[in-house]
C-alpha cells in the first residue's frame, strides 16, 4: 500500500510530466494492490479547483468520481484517531493541516507516502517516495 499526496494524485490522473519516474513505477506496482487516497486530497481537490487555482477537464465531482475508480485506487477516511494523531507527530513539521493528515495516516497505515513536497521529503519519521 502507498498514500498519494494530493498533487500526486492530480498530476497522475492528469497525466502530469511532472510525475516523476519513482512515483510513476510505485504507482504502477501498487494498481494491484491499494494506492490509498486521503479524504483530505478530495477536499484539497475541490478548494483548490473553487478557488481557481486547479483547471480540470470536468466538473470537479466527475473528475473525483473517475480518479477515485482508478484500479487500486482506495479513499481513506480521515478517522478520529487519524485526526488526534496528526495534532501529536513527532519532530518538527510545519503546521500545513492537509500535510499533517497526511502524515498521519500514512504512519496509520505504515505505508510510504509518494510526494514531491521538500518538506515532507525532508521529515524523518515518515516513509516517502520522490
Amino acid at each position: 500500500m502507498i498514500l498519494l499526496d494530493t498533487h500526486i494524485w492530480i498530476w497522475w490522473v492528469q497525466g502530469d510530466p511532472r510525475l516523476a519516474e519513482v512515483q510513476r513505477d510505485a504507482i504502477e506496482r501498487e494498481e494491484g494492490g491499494v494506492i490509498g487516497v486521503s479524504a483530505i486530497s478530495c477536499w484539497e481537490v475541490a478548494l483548490l479547483h473553487a478557488r481557481d487555482r486547479l483547471e480540470l477537464p470536468v466538473a470537479v465531482q466527475t473528475w473525483m468520481r473517475l480518479a477515485l475508480a482508478y484500479p487500486g485506487v482506495r479513499p481513506l477516511d480521515l478517522t478520529p484517531e487519524v485526526a488526534v494523531a496528526a495534532t501529536h507527530l513527532p519532530g518538527a513539521l510545519h503546521r500545513d493541516p492537509a500535510d499533517r493528515f497526511l502524515v498521519a495516516t500514512a504512519l496509520h497505515y505504515g505505508c510510504p507516502l509518494v510526494t514531491s513536497d521538500q518538506l515532507l521529503l525532508a521529515y524523518d519519521f515518515v516513509t516517502t517516495i520522490g
